[in-house]
C-alpha cells in the first residue's frame, strides 16, 4: 500500500528570492547597486523640481506656444524643411542599408568551417561607426560638406551604417544553416549559397531592421538640423534661439506630426514582412 505523498513537497516550494550560486542573482543585485550609486552620486534637484515655483514657471513658457503660427509663408517654410528631413532620413537609412549589408558579409562567419579573417576589423570598423553620435558626425562633416540636409544625410548614413552592420551580421550568422549546408554539398560556391539560401531566410528580419533604424533617423534628422545639417532642426534652433514661441510650436507640431506617420508606416510595413 503506497503511502500518501504530503501536499507541501520540497521540489513544489518556490525558489529562494537570491541563491549564491545563481548568477542572474548577482547581476540583478549589481544592477541594483549601480542605480542606487548613480542616484546618490548624481546632484538631482528633485526638491526644486517638483516646487511651486518650477511649475509655474513651467505654465508661462508653455503659455508662449500659444497660438502658433499660422501664417501661409511661415507654413510653406515649414513644409519644406519638414520634405528635407524626411528625405534625409530615408536616403541616410538606404545608403546605411547597403553599406550595412556590405560589410556584414565580411563581419560574419558564413557557415562553421569558415576562417572569416575579416570578421573581427570589420566588427571594429562598425563598432568605431555607431560609437560616435549622429550630432557629432554632423559637427565633423559640415567642415568639408557645409551647412545643409547632405552633411545631415551622411552623418545619419555614417552612425546608422554601424548599427545595421552589426545587426544584419548577427542575423546572417544566426540563420538555421541546413539549406547552405546542402548547397555547399553539390559544390556551390559561397556567393550563390548566401544569395539562394541565406539571404531569403534572412531578409524579413534585414527589412524589419532597416524600417525600425529609419523611424530612429526621423528624430535624429530632426536634431541634426540645430547644428546647420538642414531640415526642421534648423528651423528650430533658428527660431527658438530668437524667441519665436509661436513659430517654435508651429515647427514641434511638425516634428510630431512627421515622427507618427513615418512610425505608423513603418509599423505597419514590419508586420506585412513578418506575416
Amino acid at each position: 500500500m503506497n503511502k500518501p505523498q504530503a501536499a507541501n513537497q520540497t521540489y513544489r516550494l518556490p525558489p529562494p528570492l537570491f541563491n549564491a550560486r545563481c548568477n542572474a542573482c548577482w547581476f540583478s543585485a549589481a544592477l541594483v547597486l549601480l542605480v542606487v550609486a548613480s542616484f546618490w552620486s548624481l546632484d538631482l534637484q528633485w526638491a526644486q523640481f517638483l516646487s511651486l515655483e518650477a511649475a509655474q514657471s513651467m505654465g508661462r513658457f508653455l503659455a508662449e506656444f500659444v497660438p502658433p503660427d499660422t501664417a501661409p509663408e511661415f507654413l510653406k517654410k515649414v513644409a519644406l524643411g519638414t520634405w528635407e528631413t524626411l528625405a534625409m532620413s530615408a536616403l541616410g537609412t538606404l545608403l546605411a542599408a547597403l553599406a550595412g549589408l556590405a560589410l556584414a558579409l565580411p563581419a560574419s562567419r558564413l557557415h562553421e568551417g569558415d576562417a572569416a579573417h575579416g570578421r573581427t576589423p570589420t566588427r571594429l570598423l562598425l563598432n568605431a561607426l555607431r560609437s560616435i553620435p549622429e550630432l557629432v558626425w554632423a559637427a565633423l562633416l559640415l567642415i568639408s560638406a557645409g551647412l545643409g540636409p547632405f552633411a545631415g544625410t551622411l552623418a545619419l548614413a555614417l552612425h546608422t551604417t554601424g548599427v545595421l552592420g552589426r545587426l544584419f551580421a548577427e542575423a546572417i550568422e544566426n540563420a538555421p544553416p541546413g539549406p547552405g549546408d546542402a548547397l555547399r554539398a553539390q559544390g556551390v560556391g559561397n556567393g550563390r549559397v548566401f544569395l539562394y539560401a541565406t539571404l531569403p531566410q534572412v531578409l524579413p528580419q534585414l527589412m524589419s531592421y532597416t524600417l525600425y533604424r529609419w523611424e530612429n533617423n526621423i528624430r535624429a534628422a530632426a536634431v541634426l538640423g540645430v547644428v546647420g545639417a538642414g531640415g526642421l532642426g534648423q528651423l528650430l534652433a533658428f527660431h527658438m534661439g530668437l524667441f519665436h514661441m509661436g513659430k517654435t510650436a508651429s515647427i514641434l507640431a511638425a516634428m510630431l506630426l512627421l515622427v507618427a506617420f513615418v512610425d505608423a508606416a513603418s509599423h505597419g510595413s514590419r508586420r506585412l514582412l513578418t506575416r
